[in-house]
Parts: structure tokens; C-alpha cells; sequence
């Protein structure tokens, strides 16, 4: 495998590491657990910097004359990583609501 499949493989592989990571800081969150929260919403932007990365380097090719054919296995990467930064919004707004209920109920 290589090229554009592998670039595609690349993309969903970090992205779907990148969405985890954003599952798991909410529950973290909603135990308590803040610090690690954050922890692991970092390692979530991480990976999906290199799956955006990777996908950049698609756009360049296309950018640069080299069309890159559209595929079934290329929209699954790019669908991944819509739904990887839509994890990531998500995330942070659940966060930060678990950090306010946990406030009001330590008052």
C-alpha cells in the first residue's frame, strides 16, 4: 500500500486515536478528574494534528496539479476527520460544564 491509500490510512488512524482520546477526557471529566481530562484532551489534539497534517498534504498535491482521485476510502478519512473535530467541540463544552457542576456543588 501506498500513496494516496496510505495517506488516507494515516488520517484515519490518527484521527479515530484523536477521538478516544476526546471520549475518554469526558469521562474522566465526569468523574472528576480534570487534570487528567486535559490530559488526554492534549494527546486527542496531537493526534489529530497529524491526521490534519496528513490531510493537508493531500490538499497541497491537489494544490500542486496532482489530482488526487476521489475515493470511497479518501471521503472515509475526511468524514473521520470532521467527526474527530466535531468530538473535540463537544469535549471541551462537556468539560467545562463538568467543572461548573462540580463547583455549584461544592457551595
Amino acid at each position: 500500500m501506498e500513496g494516496v491509500e496510505l495517506q488516507c490510512f494515516k488520517i484515519i488512524s490518527s484521527v479515530g486515536t484523536a477521538r478516544s482520546s476526546y471520549i475518554e477526557a469526558i469521562q474522566e471529566a465526569k468523574k472528576g478528574d480534570f487534570v487528567k481530562a486535559e490530559e488526554l484532551m492534549k494527546e486527542g489534539i496531537e493526534s489529530f494534528n497529524q491526521g490534519h497534517c496528513t490531510h493537508g498534504e493531500l490538499i497541497q498535491e491537489e494544490a500542486n496539479g496532482n489530482g488526487v482521485t476521489a475515493s470511497l476510502l479518501l471521503i472515509h478519512a475526511e468524514d473521520q476527520l470532521m467527526s474527530a473535530e466535531a468530538f473535540h467541540i463537544i469535549a471541551n463544552e462537556l468539560i467545562d460544564s463538568y467543572k461548573r457542576i462540580t463547583a455549584l456543588e461544592k457551595k
